[in-house]
């Protein structure tokens, strides 16, 4: 299906001149066709205080290089500029087309249509200020503590009492409910991570981002014994300390995993306020009359708190001295949070201050950290949640992960989705960028592209094990690093480590053991990560598809300091001819693919192709 001839506009920087404009300001507004399409007219409808209106757009001859107008003898797009006021905080807009012969059809960020379509797919520009350009730019490593790495101090420290030990090359406990799976203990720790930042330099990540560190009596740590100091089994607050300082001595970034969402029961707040109905700390969670209380998801070691108490908010969320903002400060001066359970945190039942959380915390950080990051976990549709001005985006489950789970999974895999009750769907190209159009839609282009792309997390089920192939393993990576978004590595995936769900996905890395490692597919994640900072292209440049068919995808990022073309496959196919992109150097190949004067040539098996054109 060749698509690059189809009307265009992403919200990206070639199409709005301004991505993060003032209220009040008029914002340049472009669309493009191709020439002899019939297109006669083009109308930008966007709407005002809920009333839709048309802005009449202009042909315009300069507005920007596109890819095809790059190349000799390539097929120069028509370009259509319209001013779009920025008359409330968020505008959404669509383009309407006229035809010479008075067809219609209209343009959305879920493609073209012929009929109207809800407004629930119309690209999106706010004037809420963007995430900060280091987190857009980076690559973010994911690290669970307790199976990363253990410094020899580890070995001196007594293994808890709630704790079941564990040797570094142990299996992990997860079949079924087994009560030992959140118990069993390796004892990684702080020093650990420390001691291996070469390893991640050499991936090329330069955000780190870790699991929580507070105490809590689980290795996950998600079941928070208190917010004020550092877990003594990581190291405590001297091993954090060295670890953000070794951190930003290298000119990365590091960020804290905090549940806003809950705590665990026996946080110092909660133990307070089930041993007194008078403690003021009860009011700090959802209690009801007979004692029983508000939890995540049942469970009765995580308490809910309740954000409508005015001091659990002080403690918490508002101000330097709170909790959100203290580890913002030196001596670890984090340089932002992701939100544990975004998507629940403030909401219960008929109460919802979800957005009001949001908000505060955002505040908060960025008052300590001006360029501080907040991102929110969402594993499903979190559109509403990210208007601008609260979480930054969100780690992109549903507009990446699921998309090419569902393309490039095993044929025999019995991996499922957060909550499914059954495997992953296996889903055709057609299918999959449909749904990636949509996901982009409806969190907007700035959203999207602030987002973390995740092929999984220590949530999930392993990319390798859901693939099968390490082939199709580097082709999920290439989509990882070159759509729109920022990549997350979940710490083992550049070595080929497998887990068939998030509890088995923990497997400690096999820092002894490098005899199993994928050499081969961390070269990839170091080409990729190489190429991304080169390639400007693959972190603001625009995204148009280009061809796509069950089994291939084609598509560029398009950008001013140069184009990108992308060709990924799950199998081997036939010849794909790009006839306006006659020419180009090849960055980055994988499986035997080649280009070759316009043309895409299978390899013998799954491939990744990334050409400069």
């Amino acid at each position: 299906m060749d698509l690059l001839h189809s009307p265009h506009h992403d919200g990206s920087p070639i199409h709005v001149g301004n991505e993060s404009p003032e209220p009040g300001q008029l914002v340049d507004i472009r669309c493009s066709t191709a020439p002899g399409d019939g297109t006669e007219e083009v109308w930008v409808r966007t709407v005002t205080d809920a009333e839709p209106i048309f802005l009449r757009a202009s042909a315009v001859e300069d507005a920007v290089t596109s890819t095809d107008a790059n190349h000799k003898g390539g097929e120069n797009r028509v370009w259509w500029q319209a001013k779009l006021p920025m008359h409330n905080p968020v505008m959404n807009y669509r383009f309407l087309m006229v035809a010479d012969d008075g067809t219609q059809r209209w343009l959305t960020a879920a493609g073209v249509h012929d009929h109207d379509v809800p407004d629930a797919f119309d690209f999106k520009i706010n004037s809420h200020a963007p995430a900060p350009d280091w987190s857009r730019d980076g690559v973010v490593y994911q690290i669970f503590p307790d199976r990363f790495a253990r410094s020899a101090a580890a070995d001196d420290r007594e293994t808890p009492a709630w704790a079941v030990p564990a040797g570094w090359d142990d299996e992990v406990i997860f079949e079924g409910s087994d009560p030992r799976t959140p118990l069993q203990f390796f004892g990684g720790d702080l020093d650990g991570i420390t001691e291996h930042l070469d390893h991640i330099a050499e991936v090329g990540a330069d955000i780190l981002y870790t699991t929580p560190v507070f105490p809590g009596e689980s290795n996950h740590r998600y079941n928070a014994s208190t917010f004020d100091r550092v877990d003594p089994l990581l190291g405590g607050d001297e091993a954090y300390q060295r670890l953000a300082t070794a951190v930003h001595q290298r000119g990365w970034r590091i960020l804290g995993d905090l549940t806003a969402n809950h705590t665990g029961d026996t946080h110092e707040w909660f133990t307070s306020a089930t041993g007194d109905e008078q403690d003021p700390h009860r009011g700090w969670y959802h209690f009801e009359p007979d004692g029983s209380y508000a939890t995540w998801m049942g469970h009765s070691t995580l308490p809910k708190l309740n954000h409508a108490n005015a001091r659990l908010r002080a403690a918490f969320t508002e101000g330097p001295d709170s909790v959100v903002g203290r580890w913002l400060r030196a001596p670890y001066a984090l340089d932002g949070w992701r939100i544990d359970v975004a998507n629940m945190t403030g909401r219960l039942r008929e109460i919802d201050l979800n957005h009001e959380v949001a908000r505060t915390i955002r505040r908060t950080t960025t008052a300590v950290r001006e360029d501080a990051l907040v991102l929110g976990e969402h594993n499903h549709d979190g559109s509403t949640d990210v208007p601008g001005d609260g979480w930054h985006g969100t780690m992109n489950y549903s507009g990446f992960s699921w998309p090419v789970w569902e393309w490039l999974r095993a044929d025999d895999t019995q991996a499922r989705s957060f909550g499914t009750p059954v495997p992953v769907a296996r889903r055709t190209g057609p299918q999959v960028v449909a749904s990636m159009r949509m996901w982009l839609a409806r969190y907007g282009w700035r959203t999207f592209s602030s987002s973390w792309n995740i092929l999984g997390s220590h949530d999930s089920a392993r990319i390798r094990t859901l693939t099968g192939s390490a082939a199709r393993h580097q082709v999920a990576a290439g989509l990882q690093f070159t759509l729109p978004g920022v990549p997350m590595i979940f710490a083992g995936d550049e070595i080929g480590l497998e887990g068939v769900l998030g509890e088995d996905s923990r497997r400690p890395m096999p820092w002894d053991r490098s005899d199993d490692w994928d050499l081969e597919t961390f070269a990839v994640y170091s080409a990729l990560s190489r190429l991304r900072g080169e390639q400007t292209a693959l972190r603001r440049g625009s995204l148009r598809w280009a061809y796509v068919d069950d089994d291939a995808l084609v598509f560029l990022r398009e950008h001013a300091d140069g184009n990108i073309l992308v060709c990924v496959r799950r199998s081997p196919g036939t010849t794909i001819t790009i006839d306006s992109i006659p020419n180009g150097d090849t960055l980055l190949s994988t499986g035997g693919a080649d280009f070759v004067d316009g043309q895409l040539r299978s390899g013998d098996g799954p491939s990744l192709q990334i050409v400069a054109v």
